[in-house]
């Protein structure tokens, strides 16, 4: 989570303060309960879990996916989700936003086992995890472990918290989000209330798995314990989605975890670094990845859309926007579609505030992912081949090969006209496009700015 805090230091000074005097008087509360994890499983277990290697992963702004900003309205799109051939859901966090110090950040949790007034209740989840189950796409939470928010029940006991030398609770050192405090994982109570509060959304609302943030600031041993534990619980499959950059998250536990490395080379090449940067970066991430593991494929996701830019800046239009995408998808890992990219939303989208997508916007793009994403769901060459890579400093040729199919992705990534030579054991080849139309490859290609081809046979 990359978060920009936008706070009037005078004012927090002032809470703050006001915050380290209840401390002061009563200071060692006692712990707030740990419950034993009795819960009952809520419906039937989800046993489609797809396989890591088929995931397609779709992330979910509660505050912009829709006017009325909540889990109902996620559950009114779930068919258009279906249409993108999702089978992975992801919601930002659903908890109550902290009140405390806040800029309402989502990320600022204020109860680990509640539903945000603003998202809905208990049932709603649990209907949003029936019908998505119904249609085969399972749903996986945002979860904070990193730290809370300051009016959190945990807050109590401030053994649960990092501490300065004058034993006062602390922001997460290095960062600048003044608006949550600082956990301490050195104490084990606080662990064990973690994988519970952890458990009761798997038992009753079933979860399937979890998105976990800022997974760089929790220790190894904790992740492992944490994910041993809920995998533990017998009959059920979990997802588990690392927001970080330590090389131990895999051997941790996590299937998944965001290919930043890739990400930054994507858009290097769109600004005129040669292609071999996106190939280099791939074959860097997966020599650290063990087998069945894989790295996150994105050309945006919550922080890049609200901090940076939407990919139709980034990449200068629906059509290098596009381009960027099939790269993406095609190049290999797991890809994250995030809810508004499909319509070419032009404008940042913040997650502090509500802001709702026009999914009216841009129909033809909307209809082209949908046919991106149904070839890659239909051709396992597309998702598990094995790469052929042609080199070129400014077009893409790359293809996929598994079990006698295969797969051929040529993108031009410059904005201008090229004249593409096609490699010689790829010349006279016949293909179906991914709107089934018939190409047969010659001698020369000639290429419009961002165009792309993908190919089958």
């Amino acid at each position: 989570m990359i978060r920009t805090s936008f706070l009037i230091f005078s004012a927090f000074s002032l809470l703050f303060s006001i915050s380290c005097k209840k401390e002061k008087e009563n200071p060692n509360p006692p712990a707030p309960p740990v419950e034993d994890s009795t819960y009952q499983q809520y419906g039937t277990p989800f046993t489609g879990i797809p396989e890591t290697e088929d995931i397609v992963l779709y992330e979910v702004n509660l505050r912009a996916f829709s006017s009325s900003g909540d889990l109902q309205g996620v559950i009114e799109r779930l068919d258009e989700l279906a249409d993108l051939k999702v089978n992975v859901i992801w919601l930002m966090p659903i908890h109550p936003v902290g009140q405390i110090n806040s800029v309402n950040s989502p990320y600022s949790v204020k109860d680990y086992k509640a539903v945000g007034p603003e998202y809905g209740t208990l049932n709603d989840l649990r209907e949003l995890t029936d019908e998505a189950h119904s249609r085969g796409m399972a749903v996986i939470m945002d979860w904070v472990a990193n730290h809370t928010a300051w009016d959190n029940a945990w807050i109590s006991n401030k053994s649960w918290y990092t501490q300065d030398g004058n034993g006062n609770i602390i922001h997460p050192a290095g960062t600048n989000w003044l608006d949550v405090a600082d956990l301490n994982f050195s104490n084990q109570k606080m662990r064990e209330a973690m994988i519970d509060a952890m458990k009761f959304w798997a038992y009753e609302a079933n979860i399937d798995g979890f998105r976990c943030d800022y997974a760089d600031g929790v220790p190894y041993d904790f992740w492992k314990q944490a994910i041993d534990s809920i995998r533990s619980i017998e009959g059920r499959d979990f997802i588990w989605f690392a927001e970080g950059a330590r090389n131990d998250h895999f051997a941790a536990g996590f299937d998944l975890s965001f290919g930043w490395q890739f990400y930054g080379a994507i858009k290097e090449v769109f600004n005129g670094q040669p292609v071999s940067r996106i190939f280099t970066a791939h074959t860097n991430e997966y020599a650290s990845a063990p087998a069945g593991k894989h790295w996150v494929r994105f050309t945006t996701n919550h922080d890049e859309s609200a901090w940076d830019a939407t990919p139709i800046s980034l990449f200068n239009g629906i059509d290098g926007a596009l381009a960027a995408s099939v790269i993406a998808v095609f190049t290999g890992g797991v890809p994250l579609i995030y809810g508004s990219q499909e319509v070419g939303t032009l404008s940042n989208i913040p997650f502090f505030s509500n802001s709702t997508i026009n999914w009216n916007a841009n129909p033809e793009m909307l209809s082209t992912y949908q046919k991106i994403m149904e070839f890659y769901a239909n051709n396992p060459a597309a998702r598990s081949g094995q790469n052929a890579i042609w080199q070129h400093n400014d077009v893409i040729c790359l293809e996929k090969s598994s079990n006698n199919k295969k797969v051929l992705l040529i993108v031009n990534v410059r904005n201008i006209n090229i004249s593409y030579s096609i490699p010689l054991d790829l010349r006279g080849t016949e293909w179906i496009d991914y709107v089934g139309g018939q190409v047969e490859l010659e001698n020369d290609l000639s290429l419009h700015p961002y165009e792309y081809l993908l190919l089958e046979r």
